[in-house]
């Protein structure tokens, strides 16, 4: 009898390598998005006998669960036929093989495979061509722009999508892998998988109508998570979830002893993971910092292989995974209420560049003055808060480490951009600084020209007050 991680033994979910480096935010609306009515068009084996009819209207996110405020959201709200807003995500093209997987499909741009419909709807569409069912298909991998969504100490994030799943069955959906989850930001900047951390809300494998939730962490092979399965739920039932919309949620919770990651499906939660199954540094190293979320429509690969194989010849070409929304939501914990009037503490947060893993650009927001941001050793460098709206600013503070600005702006902007210095100083003299502003905007920075040290630029806080 294997225990619920043994029953999931399948390769990684890896991604490609990444350059070091943080991503700026993009800009993220609040979305809705629902069932879409294409057929497929590929020439494979019974190809577009899993076109999904439209069932339901689009639904807006729902409003934050009890003690929690939005923080991010996406609506899809792109005209009919088009790709998505590459400032909000970004495309994770090329053949499946170079993801650690065993996938064989390849992750096209193409609006054949990743579309919007005009009426609030994400899709990704699996496609084959070709008589061989173990070759010629193309699908679609996004990921989003920011790596800003997490949980401070103290805190608790969760990430929820309304998905349908691939309309297909058993019988004629084998080797089809919808997935949503998500990538420590820590792996963009040199950390390697799976020390970085990798939570998967939804995956589902041959039509099986199920799901699994799992937190993958620590070495591979082996190692305390049992790499390359992870510490997971197993198969869980999933009824109804390829013909109509489920939500999937996840939430990592940093405000309680010992920590734990909750996974939930339609609002009950079914899988809970404490921090002491593994030990401190794994856990720390795993979770302990921001993600960045993807979807994406696998074909074969490793996790379908352990369940029967496929894609075969009565796998149906077509089959496509529906969005209708995704949202983070941030819960405070009692330590990090933010003093009266402080908009940027908890808001997404890039950086034009961090020093180290542990440095990542969230920490200047987090209102935890043990930890900071730090750049890179060069001018120039900036630090940008997304706000989440327009607002009037009037006061800025700087709470800098040793490493502070000798010469830096203060910047507004309305779409991250185009900016309006509102305070400008080549005087800079670091320790605290509060300056008294006067302007309005939805991102605010501070753009770092000349450094005080040979070091970078660094910030305990960086705290923005208005209205």
């Amino acid at each position: 009898m294997h225990t619920p991680e043994q029953q999931d033994p399948r390769p990684p979910r890896r991604v490609k390598s990444w350059a070091a480096g943080v991503t700026a935010a993009a800009t993220l609306a609040l979305v809705a998005v629902t069932a879409v009515a294409y057929a497929g068009t590929g020439s494979g084996a019974k190809a577009g006998a899993g076109t999904q009819v439209a069932q339901l209207a689009a639904a807006a996110a729902p409003v934050p669960p009890a003690g929690f405020t939005l923080t991010w959201s996406d609506e899809f709200n792109g005209a009919a036929g088009t790709g998505v807003n590459t400032g909000t995500w970004k495309y994770d093209t090329g053949p499946g093989s170079t993801f650690g997987t065993g996938e064989i499909e390849t992750m096209t741009n193409s609006t054949a495979n990743v579309f919007q419909d005009g009426n609030g709807h994400l899709v990704l569409r699996a496609l084959h061509s070709g008589t061989d069912p173990r070759a010629g298909w193309t699908s679609g991998r996004i990921e989003t722009q920011a790596a800003t969504f997490g949980a401070n100490a103290g805190e608790v994030v969760r990430m929820e999508s309304s998905i349908q799943q691939p309309n297909v069955t058993t019988a004629n959906g084998a080797g089809y892998w919808p997935a949503f989850w998500m990538l420590g930001s820590t792996l963009r900047t040199g950390t390697p998988w799976p020390t970085s951390g990798e939570v998967d809300i939804l995956e589902d494998i041959n039509g099986r109508s199920s799901v699994f939730g799992t937190l993958h962490c620590g070495t591979n092979p082996g190692g305390p998570c049992n790499e390359s399965t992870g510490l997971g739920s197993g198969e869980r039932a999933c009824a109804g979830c390829q013909t109509g919309y489920h939500t999937y949620a996840v939430e990592i919770d940093r405000s309680k002893s010992p920590e734990e990651i909750r996974w939930y499906l339609d609002g009950a939660n079914y899988f809970t993971l404490p921090a002491t199954r593994v030990d401190a540094t794994t856990w720390n190293n795993a979770v302990h910092h921001p993600f960045f979320i993807i979807y994406d429509l696998a074909m074969g690969g490793g996790f379908p292989d352990a369940f029967g194989g496929g894609p075969n010849a009565s796998t149906i070409s077509g089959g496509q995974m529906n969005i209708d929304w995704v949202a983070v939501y941030n819960k405070k914990g009692g330590t990090t209420t933010p003093p009266a009037g402080n908009l940027s503490q908890g808001r997404p947060t890039t950086a034009s560049s961090q020093e180290n893993a542990g440095t990542a650009a969230g920490n200047a927001t987090d209102g935890n003055t043990g930890t900071r941001w730090s750049s890179a050793f060069s001018d120039p460098q900036w630090l940008r808060v997304d706000l989440g709206g327009t607002h009037t600013i009037n006061k800025v503070t700087l709470n800098w480490e040793a490493a502070y600005a000798k010469a830096f702006q203060i910047q507004t902007s309305n779409d991250g951009t185009n900016w309006t210095t509102i305070y400008s100083t080549t005087t800079g003299t670091g320790g605290v600084q509060t300056l008294n502003v006067s302007g309005s905007g939805r991102y605010v920075r501070m753009n770092g020209t000349q450094r005080a040290t040979q070091y970078g630029y660094s910030l305990w806080e960086f705290q923005v007050f208005g209205s």
